[in-house]
């Protein structure tokens, strides 16, 4: 009974803790900051909104798409439309329970197609790889970018950043010479680590040994570029964000980012830390929240839209099919 309260809370608490953001950042505005951005949200151009949401499922397209190449070298030539559908459904259980998605499309994927759940899986854990790769060149690149700016905003701070890069530094000659000593180990914990740590580097490198790898890294490239371009392309729907530069959407696009992981689809953090940014950079208030917000809530009701109908679709369709 014990350990059931337990899982159900574990599973709730990252909603809560979203709920409990959102209900810090209503008491932490006005009235009147309230109905500005209220109304800011009101007069966003739809039309920016609609490419956004466009751009959007091009990407899970894309990753549909890259998915049944990943899949292909192992003999599996699963349906394009199935593929496709079951990443959106994987997209709206994701909102729910976080990382449900991962095994989700891994089921449907043995339940409608056929494939082993530990194969369809394993593609999965590299995808993700794959995924926190980019999200990674992407923080270079914004980091490159707005280097001085980003060291300017730490010495007002009162953050010497000279002391973030020897801790990053340490960090790192820490991060191998444990691994140095692991490598070395014959520990049962070592052996451990080393089988999973070379599972890792096998999933990413195993993108080389496809027949059509180009192909593939074409996806990725384009799934990012749809990714970045969504957040992108919305500061058109409002005349503050109007001219801002790629550079400083892309700082935002991190805190985004990297929000998305504190709770169930960023509930909460992800509209505030994007806004954080966006303020930092010279955006009004107001405009840098409703900026925040307005993402958000595309993002999670594309999601919850499309993923709806392809959890309808799916079963519908593969009936057919037999």
């Amino acid at each position: 009974m014990k350990a059931r309260s337990l899982k159900i809370l574990k599973l709730l608490f990252p909603i809560l803790l979203g709920v409990l953001v959102i209900v810090l950042f209503y008491r932490a505005t006005t009235p009147k900051e309230r109905d500005t951005i209220l109304l800011q949200l009101q007069n966003a151009e739809a039309k920016w909104i609609a490419i956004s949401v466009f751009l959007g499922m091009l990407s899970h397209w894309s990753r549909a798409s890259r998915w049944k190449l990943m899949l292909q070298p192992l003999q599996y030539n699963i349906a394009s439309t199935n593929s496709f559908l079951i990443v959106l459904t994987a997209y709206l259980a994701n909102l729910g329970i976080p990382r449900s998605g991962e095994i989700l499309r891994a089921t449907a994927l043995h339940t409608y197609e056929e494939v082993p759940f530990e194969k369809g899986f394993g593609t999965i854990v590299t995808e993700r790889i794959i995924d926190l790769v980019m999200l990674l060149i992407i923080v270079c690149i914004a980091f490159f970018l707005q280097t001085e700016t980003i060291l300017d905003l730490l010495s007002q701070k009162g953050i010497d950043p000279y002391k973030i890069v020897l801790f990053a530094i340490a960090a790192l000659g820490a991060g191998l010479f444990f691994l140095l000593v692991i490598r070395q180990s014959s520990h049962p914990f070592a052996i451990k680590i080393k089988k999973f740590v070379q599972g890792l580097l096998e999933g990413v490198f195993s993108i080389f040994k496809m027949p059509k790898k180009g192909l593939f890294i074409l996806h990725t490239i384009f799934i990012w570029s749809c990714y970045v371009g969504m957040f992108w392309i919305l500061k058109f729907a409002f005349p503050e964000t109007f001219n801002l530069g790629l550079d400083v959407l892309l700082a935002a696009f991190v805190a985004g980012a990297f929000a998305m992981t504190a709770s169930n689809g960023g509930l909460g953090f992800y509209p505030i830390a994007v806004a954080h940014i966006l303020i930092l950079y010279g955006v009004g208030k107001t405009t840098a929240e409703a900026y925040g917000w307005l993402m958000w809530i595309t993002q999670t009701l594309m999601v919850i839209i499309f993923g709806s109908i392809a959890f309808i679709l799916l079963p519908l369709r593969n009936n057919n099919r037999k």
